[in-house]
């Protein structure tokens, strides 16, 4: 499976007539660095890639980036421009038979004078133990390792893997990037049947994905379309593309943390983009609806206590409508968390008192707010002296309730925003009054 995969796709010096029956993507790969699109900040030559063709050695690299940006190409450019043996695998159709095979045969070329570059396409799919047996011939300098994923390589590889491979990002390819490679294509088919604004939509439906772009470029050839296509007949034409999305790793963590911190920073225009951004590619209504729970008690917490009323609301009348309908409610709680006054003295009195009842163990309250049920523990002073304070002037009494141990604590401070501008206020007049009645 290794060899054949290794020759699915023609190098960048396969014969012409080879080339020529490919699909247009392969097609138009590069053949020289020089001619990768959207990458120069590594390809460049004060890129890593660039800085380590120029030294003539390459050391082990894992390729992290989205689907269609050059990873594969790069990969057999890298091996060509310093003259090492290419030798592909794919972790999807690839097993451990396939790895021995393949560093057995770079052992015979390396006593052979030969280096290899291994090249391992999604990595990420080998599992952990797999991943451990790249390790000796990696140290060992059997082969080059150059892996590529879509996976955020902390979460997809192990420690060990990563410490020896130098992780290098690559980039969606931007509307730039995106032209050329049509305009690469119009070299050499022919204009698109497309108006400009057709054309720049169909840039931006790529999401960023070159070879995506290139295959519906493919089509659009294929169907000989007599007349170019405005951006309406374009969308009909092509299906529309789901957005890269992967619900267990980067696109879920970082599309809810974007959403977490434009709520946080009041911007409802953006929050509702990232939110829409989920719910578009598939992200299930209730995940978002508990996180925006999450956000009501600790990014807004008392300055407005109807936020957390507002979800809960939200995900009822979801679970009631479903969806579409149910989701204009999520909308709706996304723009009262943005708009709302924002407080985390909830939170940060949540984890403070927290440490404080881990690290002061089982202190007694004070003997006047225990229970008396018994003759005993009343003779031993439990409720004595208790001031019950709705017969207390103002209804406030100003009795203690701390442990002898450890005295009055601060761990809720509201502040100055919402309604815990009028809790503060409250809490002032308490303290004052305690005061009064330690004086007197």
């Amino acid at each position: 499976m290794a060899d054949l995969f290794a020759d699915d796709i023609p190098p960048p010096h396969a014969p012409d007539a080879v080339r020529e029956n490919a699909p247009l993507a392969d097609r138009l790969r590069p053949r020289t660095l020089a001619d990768v699109v959207g990458q120069e900040h590594l390809t460049g030559p004060e890129g890593a890639i660039g800085r380590m063709v120029a030294a003539g050695r390459l050391s082990s690299m894992i390729l992290w980036g989205p689907p269609g940006t050059g990873k594969t190409s790069i990969a057999r450019l890298l091996a060509d421009a310093v003259g090492m043996r290419f030798h592909a695998v794919s972790a999807v159709f690839s097993g451990v038979a396939d790895l021995k095979k393949a560093f057995a045969e770079a052992d015979v070329a390396a006593k052979a004078g030969q280096r290899t570059l291994l090249f391992v396409d999604e990595i990420h799919r080998f599992n952990r133990a797999q991943q451990d047996g790249f390790l000796p011939f990696v140290e060992r300098g059997t082969v080059t390792l150059v892996g590529a994923t879509t996976e955020n390589p902390s979460f997809a590889l192990n420690a060990a893997l990563l410490s020896r491979a130098q992780v290098l990002i690559l980039h969606r390819l931007d509307a730039a990037a995106l032209s050329a490679l049509l305009a690469k294509a119009e070299d050499l088919e022919g204009p698109l049947p497309l108006t400009p604004d057709a054309r720049e939509a169909l840039v931006a439906s790529a999401d960023g994905d070159g070879r995506f772009l290139l295959n519906q470029a493919e089509t659009l050839y294929a169907a000989r379309i007599p007349e170019p296509l405005d951006p309406a007949g374009l969308g009909q034409f092509l299906q529309r593309r789901v957005a890269v999305y992967d619900k267990d790793r980067d696109g879920h963590y970082n599309l809810i943390s974007a959403l977490h911190k434009s709520l946080r920073g009041s911007d409802p225009q953006a929050a509702l983009y990232y939110m829409a951004r989920m719910l578009t590619a598939g992200e299930e209504p209730l995940y978002v609806l508990r996180r925006l729970v999450r956000f009501a008690s600790e990014d807004v917490g008392l300055a407005d206590p109807q936020a957390l009323v507002q979800c809960l609301a939200a995900k009822d009348a979801y679970e009631f409508l479903g969806s579409p309908e149910g989701e204009l409610a999520i909308v709706q709680a996304c723009l009262y968390l943005a708009t709302a006054p924002k407080s985390n003295a909830a939170y940060a009195a949540f984890k403070s008192s927290f440490k404080a009842a881990r690290e002061t163990g089982s202190l007694s309250p004070p003997a006047n707010i225990l229970n008396a049920p018994t003759k005993l523990m009343k003779d031993i002073g439990y409720g004595k002296d208790y001031a019950y304070d709705h017969d207390a002037p103002d209804g406030f009494s100003g009795d203690n309730y701390w442990p002898d141990e450890l005295g009055p604590q601060v761990y809720y401070d509201p502040v100055e925003r919402g309604f815990e501008r009028d809790i503060k206020k409250r809490l002032e007049w308490w303290d004052k009054k305690r005061a009064e009645r330690r004086e007197s």
